[in-house]
């Protein structure tokens, strides 16, 4: 076990925030930490770190184990360049490749049969095998592999104080990917990654060797990678075997046969107390009465079953029906600040029509959508009768300095304050939150006030940027639901993936410029991506192919090119016979050296070491010549 918590329990002041937990983290395990927004999660993890000590209880960690962490938008400060920060976590490796190379010529210098080139050769060989053992020539193809998979492969060069809060957190992940450590914490990973770097993040982790333990929202991630699911709610930790997906559907099975056992218990306790209430003062049937007094004094009460708080009940609805053409792009050319991000885009959604709009960061799905918007593009055309209701993910049409209340009642001035009240609280947001400046909500809270004023805008078009990003997952739920009811027009962009499968029934990518239209949900996109990397690669490798027949067929033109390559291949013949002969003396010192007779003779074994090390030297320079020539 890496990590093992035993009865913690753990306050801020007077407020409680989780008590009686206990977990385990076993390595290679894939563990995912769920729970409502202010329930306890980062506090938990917290304690895991040893950043805080628990108020009783304690935390184990394994002795030496190596725990990386990714906070929450997390990343960090450097004045170094992407590709120097990351040469950084293989400082030892690297290290010991330069030395390897200065006593290789050091040893090179020195007479052999000396204590000193006796000494040499020991550090050369331990060093080998630590260079071996730690895979330290594979260091820069690590590096390569990781940042090219997280999305830098055009930023090596770039200074990290010159990036985005998104991408010095996603770099703080590639570090922590390359360092390895043996428990790997991360808060939220996904927040920053687009669709492509989170199928290959997925598959990373899937074959990393230390365990993971994820807080995260992304129910695809954490349906991909974890056996277990963690969940805190009202101040107790819960175990349940299996993914997110598993999850559910063991935590309603529990919930239902909890509150059937306590109901069960209820009713037995009503008519037992009943029993004692019309018998105990009656002479002939007291006894029996005390006799079910001492069964109600026996018995363990049954807690009953924490019922968790409403989830929001979003619900889109319209009172004006579009034309059956809702929104058509013709050859559309969309750039930003000199920048083009779509060339001769074609697009037409119709009524009813649920489309997904995917592509990776930078490719311009906001920028699309704000322009739908906006409206005066004589490429975007918007279908008769078309009403359109806009969700921001960053909360620009919302104004700071308002209450909550008067965000929304500002826009509906005919509502009558119930009715404002009441929508924001079906919506998620409380009595407690009406008096709130809107510059003071947390992410979640201005979330739900802006689907709310989505929602009052009765859209029969809703264009929708990033709607679940900050929702905790009973409000991402929630949302899903109402948008599978909902028959007018959607148009979202998203990276979470579950929520574009439950939603989406056709999907639009930004890719080079170009607008691809899959018609079919997200497992039909997935499965289309697939079948053309395929098609890709294996085209790539009938070119390859190809170019080596050309290149062979082209090598056969003359009859001094033809004697040329029989030259070279009687010289790799040769140069391959002096290959093995120095090999098998070399196999046949070894042998010796292994003799108990010659062992103990120190000047023998001084000789036998030099002969290897000059076979060695030998080899070396043949192994060179015989790479070059093949």
């Amino acid at each position: 076990m890496i990590i093992t918590v035993e009865s913690a329990a753990f306050s801020y002041g007077d407020n409680l925030i989780f008590d009686g937990v206990s977990f385990a983290v076993n390595e290679g395990e894939r563990i995912g930490l769920i729970g409502a927004n202010g329930e306890g999660k980062t506090t938990l993890l917290k304690l895991v770190l040893g950043e805080l000590s628990p108020d009783c209880g304690q935390v184990v960690k394994k002795n030496g184990a190596r725990i990386g962490y990714l906070e929450q938008n997390g990343g960090y400060s450097s004045g170094n360049t992407v590709y120097t920060e990351m040469l950084e976590v293989f400082k030892a490796e690297l290290s010991a490749i330069e030395k390897l190379e200065k006593l290789s010529q050091k040893l090179a210098a020195t007479e052999a049969y000396t204590p000193e080139y006796a000494a040499l050769s020991a550090q050369i060989e331990n060093l080998n095998a630590y260079i071996s053992s730690h895979d330290c020539y594979l260091a820069e193809v690590k590096i390569k592999t990781v940042l090219n998979g997280m999305g830098f492969q055009n930023k090596y060069g770039q200074i990290i104080d010159t990036m985005s809060g998104g991408e010095k957190t996603r770099l703080k992940l590639a570090r922590l990917l390359l360092e390895q450590p043996d428990l790997l914490i991360l808060d939220e990973p996904t927040n920053h990654l687009d669709v492509s770097t989170l199928n290959w993040l997925e598959e990373y982790l899937a074959a990393f060797k230390g365990a993971v333990l994820i807080v995260s929202h992304d129910r695809y991630f954490l349906d991909k990678l974890t056996s277990r699911i963690l969940e805190i709610e009202n101040k107790r930790l819960s175990s349940f075997a299996g993914n997110y997906s598993k999850y559910k559907v063991l935590k309603a099975e529990r919930q239902a046969r909890l509150l059937k056992e306590y109901e069960a218990q209820q009713e037995e306790r009503k008519k037992l107390q009943d029993y004692v209430d019309r018998n105990i003062v009656r002479a002939t049937t007291a006894k029996s009465a005390q006799s079910r007094v001492k069964q109600l004094e026996k018995m363990e009460i049954l807690e009953k079953p924490y019922i968790p708080p409403k989830s929001p009940a979003y619900r889109f609805t319209y009172e004006n029906t579009p034309y059956e053409n809702v929104l058509s792009l013709n050859s559309l050319d969309l750039e930003i600040g000199g920048k083009r991000l779509i060339s001769g885009g074609q697009l037409n959604i119709r009524r009813g029509e649920k489309v997904a709009l995917v592509g990776e960061n930078g490719t311009g799905k906001s920028t699309l959508l704000r322009q739908i918007r906006l409206g005066g593009n004589p490429q975007i055309e918007l279908g008769r009768f078309v009403k359109l209701a806009f969700y921001d993910q960053e909360g620009a049409n919302l104004n700071g300095e308002n209450t909550v209340l008067a965000e929304l009642w500002e826009r509906h001035v005919a509502f009558s304050q119930t009715e404002i009240r009441s929508a924001l609280a079906r919506c998620g947001l409380f009595e407690e939150d009406m008096q709130k400046p809107v510059k003071s909500l947390s992410g979640g809270e201005r979330a739900k006030l802006a689907l709310c004023i989505a929602e009052s805008e009765k859209g029969n078009f809703l264009l929708f940027d990033e709607p679940t990003n900050h929702l905790d997952l009973p409000a991402r739920e929630s949302l899903e639901k109402a948008l599978q009811s909902f028959d007018g027009t959607l148009l979202f962009v998203s990276h979470d993936r579950y929520f574009i499968s439950a939603v989406a029934r056709k999907i639009v990518e930004i890719e080079d410029g170009k607008l691809i239209v899959y018609d079919g949900g997200y497992e039909f996109y997935a499965e289309e991506k697939h079948r053309k990397r395929e098609q890709a690669q294996a085209e790539e490798e009938r070119l390859k192919s190809r170019a080596r027949d050309e290149e062979k067929k082209n090598s056969y033109r003359s009859k001094k090119e033809r004697a040329e390559e029989e030259r070279k291949k009687d010289a790799v013949k040769k140069l391959e016979q002096k290959i093995c002969g120095l090999e098998e003396e070399e196999a046949r010192l070894n042998a010796e050296l292994s003799d108990p007779a010659i062992a103990a003779d120190y000047k023998k074994v001084n000789e036998i070491l030099g002969k290897l090390q000059a076979i060695k030297l030998q080899l070396d320079g043949l192994y060179k010549d015989y790479e070059t020539m093949i």
